[in-house]
């Protein structure tokens, strides 16, 4: 007991990482197809776990727009999901099948820059990210802007 102690002690107290839950919406009171809610920031080592509340829907990492060196990652239809992310950094997140409707979220993980929006993005999807980031503005969490030209090269 007491070298159980002891460790416990020496290693100190573990920090808990929390689970933040997002649902996918066909519709909602902020409009059609939707993730709610639509921006987290969340700490590095944290999970997102993705609820299909209404059916179609999944969650993706957008090519492009996520840190370097994170893994990509892609959730089957209708089913949850759950993703720990540990690199601190801007992800993209598109529902497959409505991507080119706008859904999509954005998740900053740690201190981001806002990420660089890739040019092939949807029109829709395109308008959807600068509501959230002018939402997230709003809210005090205002992102830096990341110009295309300061991104990493790929």
């Amino acid at each position: 007991m007491k070298s159980a102690l002891l460790a416990f002690m020496l290693l100190g107290t573990p920090v808990l990482a929390e689970t933040h839950e997002v649902r996918m919406f066909n519709r909602s009171d902020r409009g059609v197809m939707v993730y709610e809610p639509s921006f987290l920031r969340i700490a590095p080592g944290d999970t997102v776990r993705f609820v299909p509340t209404q059916p179609g829907h999944n969650a993706a990492s957008i090519d492009g727009m996520i840190p370097e060196g994170a893994k990509p990652f892609k959730s089957r239809i209708n089913e949850d999901f759950s993703v720990t992310l540990t690199i601190p950094g801007s992800y993209g997140i598109k529902c497959s099948p409505h991507f080119a409707m706008g859904m999509v979220m954005l998740i900053e993980v740690g201190e981001a820059h806002a990420p660089a929006l890739p040019d092939d993005l949807p029109p829709k999807s395109r308008a959807r990210f600068d509501e959230i980031l002018a939402r997230a503005a709003r809210q005090g969490h205002p992102l830096p802007l990341l110009k295309k030209a300061d991104r990493p090269p790929s």
